[in-house]
């Protein structure tokens, strides 16, 4: 039996598309003693906002029920479906957690490295303990006290990974919409924090707020 690594140098190169089959169900998992935790982040590219992660573990049982959901990668869904999906993810999950890192972290060492602190901080909140992390891309997160495998694509070849992409997702559109009213002028309602022509106009007329990352070069341009 194959155990898991501690770190990766490279990450996994799944199949071509067209003859992908979800990692849970090919042989890498089966491989893998213990539960697997899905890793995914969102929000990298706003202009507003903290970028959150989803760690997501999964039972074995649930996986035929999700793949008939037609989970998928949450870009290519409806807010709706994204919701739905959400809730029904929570709902079979063994264990799920967010993490997140704030605009002032973002600021101060980077949107990559506060992607990947938002990662780790999710799956460190986890109270059932996966052998193996499946982290969405080709970076390992630093310090995890934990095995992991990198996945370029991988919200496109595990349930796990797009399951938490779609509950981090949901997650930081809520936020985000709750956040809205304090902040009606950058029409965040519509544009989830991303760089919509409203908000950026918004930026030129108003200049940033407080949860508008200073790093990020139309905000620089405001500040």
């Amino acid at each position: 039996m194959v155990k898991a690594k501690q770190a990766v140098a490279a990450p996994w190169s799944p199949p071509p598309p067209e003859k992908a089959t979800w990692l849970e169900l090919s042989t890498l998992s089966s491989d893998i003693q213990g539960l697997v935790a899905g890793v995914d982040e969102v929000g990298r590219g706003a202009l507003f906002g903290p970028v959150v992660a989803a760690a997501v573990i999964l039972p074995e049982h649930a996986l035929p029920e999700l793949i008939a959901a037609k989970i998928k990668d949450s870009k290519q869904l409806s807010s709706q479906r994204r919701t739905q999906l959400a809730r029904q993810i929570c709902a079979l999950a063994i264990d799920w957690k967010i993490g997140f890192a704030s605009t002032a972290e973002i600021d101060q060492i980077n949107i990559l490295q506060a992607s990947l602190l938002a990662m780790k901080r999710a799956v460190l909140k986890l109270k059932v303990q996966p052998a193996l992390c499946l982290i969405d891309g080709n970076q390992l997160v630093k310090n995890l006290p934990l095995p992991q495998q990198t996945i370029v694509k991988g919200d496109e070849r595990s349930l796990a990974i797009a399951s938490a992409s779609i509950v981090a997702k949901v997650w930081r559109d809520d936020l985000v919409l709750r956040l809205a009213s304090k902040y009606g002028m950058y029409d965040l309602e519509h544009n989830k924090g991303y760089g919509s022509q409203r908000h950026l106009l918004a930026l030129q007329q108003y200049g940033v707020s407080r949860l508008h990352r200073k790093s990020f070069r139309p905000c620089q341009i405001q500040s």
